[in-house]
């Protein structure tokens, strides 16, 4: 059940190779699309502005603002802001003599853009809606943008939308390394075009309806990643208290042993063809195998093929944050040529250790036995938590029926089938929302 992008759909792809080339359909995302972009509204000669023009950055609370010491406003630390959906993901308050100082004040219908690396570029952004109060305090890394009369508010928010926007933002950095930040400069002298407001409430009801089918997409892929857990707990008990009274032992036992990698300097960037590649940390997020997330390994070493990645490997994270640390991931996939690195772990099962690894990769990720590998990790305050293969081994997990473990294992198969699915159905929301996008500010 991996987050990176499938593979092109296969009718559409049996259908472009079996047509003449003049004949051919393009695949089906691209259709859609086209269709898309074939309905959404003409953009009309637009005058040029400046996001200074339009907007007033980062306004001061008024004067005569009517809060009292005991008002509650809403309150957004940059924590707040999901970089995923581009909204205020936790609705907060707190009193307004909490926050009247250290803060930046907004109000209904700002828009609020992370000025700061790397949540400028991971796109951290959201329009300021339903706030307690009508007013509210957040992050000074926070820009606030305030519409004038010329643009909508949310015309604002999917301009700053944009990738083509904040790649030309993070041109503009100030500041040193881990601590850069967007000047307001930049800000209040982009240009937007600035069409009739009439376009500007077509486009933007496109955009959102656009935007919406990502979310839900989004939001069911979520849900599919509930049912395992559900599952797990479902068949075999609470591995807390073994309601069932499986067998339990050490995880040691059950393998023939730990493999791990290594982490030389590697390019930035991902791997050709024919280079190999050595998978980052998070890789492994969400208890999910993402092999987009690597590095290339430059052309003067030599990949030792003991360490690439498998389908069928069962990961398993080393050294992370608290939170993170001993996340696992299953591989059903790989396109070949990805090493393992030093922080994550292969674990091989013994042929006869009466254990599925699919079972195995489900029962790592139940609280109980996360909190385990949680207990097990050492490290001082100055450095990640690390989990050992000593300590690793000594893990005790529940060893249910074989014949049980196969049922789960071929019922967690069928939903990764519908997460593949998912995943396509999202890719193609996403594109179809990314094209609208950069249609919608063309000048």
């Amino acid at each position: 059940m991996s987050d990176s992008l499938p593979p092109e759909d296969a009718l559409a792809a049996a259908e472009s190779e079996a047509a003449p080339a003049s004949t051919a359909r393009p695949p089906e995302d691209a259709r859609t699309s086209a269709r898309n972009l074939e309905a959404f509204p003409a953009n009309p000669p637009a005058r040029k502005a400046t996001l200074g023009e339009v907007c007033e950055i980062n306004p001061r609370l008024p004067k005569d603002h009517g809060l009292q010491d005991d008002s509650e406003v809403a309150f957004v630390p940059m924590a707040a802001v999901s970089e995923i959906n581009a909204d205020i993901a936790q609705r907060l308050t707190r009193p307004f003599a909490e926050v009247r100082r250290g803060y930046t004040p907004f109000a209904e219908g700002d828009v609020l853009f992370a000025k700061i690396s790397p949540c400028m570029e991971n796109g951290k952004v959201a329009l300021a809606r339903d706030l307690a109060g009508g007013r509210g305090f957040g992050s000074t890394e926070f820009h606030v943008l305030r519409a004038r009369e010329a643009v909508l508010p949310e015309w604002i928010y999917y301009f700053l939308r944009q990738k083509r926007f904040r790649n030309a933002a993070r041109r503009s950095f100030t500041g040193t390394a881990g601590q850069q930040r967007v000047p307001a400069a930049h800000m209040a002298g982009a240009a937007i075009p600035v069409p009739e407001l009439a376009h500007q409430r077509r486009v933007v009801e496109m955009l959102g309806c656009s935007d919406g089918m990502v979310r839900l997409q989004r939001r069911s892929r979520a849900l599919t990643e509930l049912v395992a857990p559900a599952l797990l707990a479902d068949l075999f008990g609470d591995p807390a208290s073994n309601p069932m009274g499986w067998p339990v032992v050490k995880l040691g036992e059950l393998l023939d042993g730990i493999d791990s990698g290594k982490s030389p300097r590697c390019h930035d960037r991902p791997k050709t063809e024919n280079e190999w590649g050595v998978l980052r940390l998070s890789a492994l997020k969400n208890a999910l195998y993402d092999e987009s997330d690597h590095k290339t390994l430059p052309e003067t070493e030599r990949p030792d093929t003991r360490n690439e990645v498998r389908a069928g490997d069962l990961l398993i994270s080393r050294k992370n944050t608290m939170e993170l640390v001993g996340t696992p991931a299953y591989v059903w996939e790989t396109r070949g040529r990805i090493l393992l690195p030093d922080l994550i772990f292969r674990l091989r099962l013994r042929p006869d250790a009466g254990v599925h690894p699919l079972y195995l990769w489900a029962m790592l990720r139940a609280p109980a036995v996360r909190r385990g590998l949680q207990l097990l990790a050492s490290g001082t305050a100055a450095s990640m938590p690390n989990i050992s293969k000593e300590r690793l081994r000594t893990l005790r997990v529940m060893v249910p029926s074989a014949d049980l473990q196969e049922t789960f294992a071929q019922r967690v198969a069928g939903l990764h089938v519908v997460a593949q699915q998912q995943d396509a159905a999202l890719s193609r929301a996403k594109a179809i929302f990314e094209a609208l996008l950069a249609r919608a500010y063309e000048s």
